[in-house]
C-alpha cells in the first residue's frame, strides 16, 4: 500500500495521507512517502503547467493524529529524523506553486494540525477534532508554531500552544485556524470542490506570483527557523519528563 496518493484531475490535484489504520499518524515512512509524492507533484506543475489548485487531505476518518508516538519512543533517532522530514515537508508544502486548500476530514492533532495551517486555505466540519495537545504531553510544538503564527497571528498562537488541548472544528474556525467550516462530514467534500472550483477560475499566473509574494512577505521559506524547530523539538523529546509523559499516553 502507498503511504502517500498523488491523484490528477487538472486543474485539480489531490495529495492524500494513506495510512488510516492508524489515523494518518505520521510515521518516518508516511513522511518520505509525502516528500517523494510532492517532488511529484512539484516536477508535474514545472514540466505541464496545468496544476493550479492541490487539496491535502487524508484517506478513513482522520486527517492526520499527528507523530507515531510508539516510532518516536522505540526507535533510536528517530524523533530528530522525524521532526527534522516534517519540517522539512512544511516547507516543501508551503513552496509548491500552486493554490493549497487543506481538507480536514477529522483529527488533525499536533503536527497534523500543523500541516493543515501550512497550507494556504483550510476546511473543515463542524465536530472535527483540532488543536496542538504537545504541551499536554511534555512535547514542544516547536515545528508548527512558526505555520500557526503566520496563520492566526503570534498572540493568539501563543494562547493557543500554551493552553494545548483539543477544539472542535467550529472553535477551530473561530479561533483562525481554519478559513471555512461546514456543519457534518457529509457536506465537506462537496464543498471542498466548490471552494477549488472557484479559486481554479483566477489566473494560474497571479496565483503563483500571489502566494510567492505572500511567502516573501511572512518569512515562509525560512529553512534555517524550520531546521532549528527540529532539533529543539527533538531535543525537548529526548527529556526523561517527555518520555515518562509519552510512555504514560500510550499505556
Amino acid at each position: 500500500m502507498h503511504l502517500a496518493t498523488l491523484t490528477f484531475a487538472p486543474p485539480l490535484a489531490t495529495l492524500a495521507l494513506n495510512r488510516p489504520e492508524s489515523r494518518n499518524a505520521l510515521s518516518i515512512d508516511l513522511l518520505r512517502a509525502m516528500h517523494d509524492r510532492t517532488g511529484e507533484l512539484a516536477a508535474r506543475i514545472k514540466s505541464a503547467g496545468d496544476i493550479h489548485i492541490v487539496i491535502l487531505t487524508g484517506t478513513g476518518k482522520a486527517f492526520c493524529a499527528g507523530m507515531d508516538l510508539k516510532q518516536v519512543l522505540d526507535v533510536p533517532g528517530a524523533p530528530l529524523t522525524l521532526l527534522s522530514l516534517l519540517s522539512e515537508f512544511t516547507l516543501k508544502l508551503r513552496a509548491l506553486p500552486a493554490v493549497t486548500i487543506a481538507v480536514v476530514n477529522g483529527a488533525a492533532i499536533g503536527g497534523g494540525c500543523g500541516l493543515a495551517t501550512v497550507c494556504d486555505l483550510a476546511i473543515t466540519h463542524a465536530d472535527s477534532k483540532m488543536g496542538f495537545p504537545e504541551v499536554d504531553l511534555g512535547v514542544c510544538p516547536a515545528v508548527v508554531a512558526p505555520w500557526l503564527a503566520r496563520k492566526v497571528g503570534p498572540g493568539r498562537a501563543r494562547s493557543i500552544l500554551l493552553r494545548g488541548g483539543l477544539m472542535s472544528g467550529r472553535d477551530a474556525a473561530a479561533a483562525g485556524l481554519v478559513d471555512h467550516v461546514v456543519e457534518t462530514r457529509e457536506e465537506l467534500d462537496p464543498a471542498a470542490s466548490a471552494l477549488a472550483a472557484k479559486l481554479a477560475t483566477g489566473g494560474p499566473g497571479a496565483l503563483r506570483a500571489t502566494k510567492s509574494l505572500l511567502n516573501d512577505l511572512d518569512g515562509s521559506l525560512d529553512a534555517t527557523l524550520a531546521r532549528r524547530a527540529a532539533e529543539l523539538s527533538a531535543g525537548v523529546l529526548a527529556m526523561p519528563e517527555a518520555q515518562a509523559m509519552l510512555r504514560a499516553k500510550l499505556s
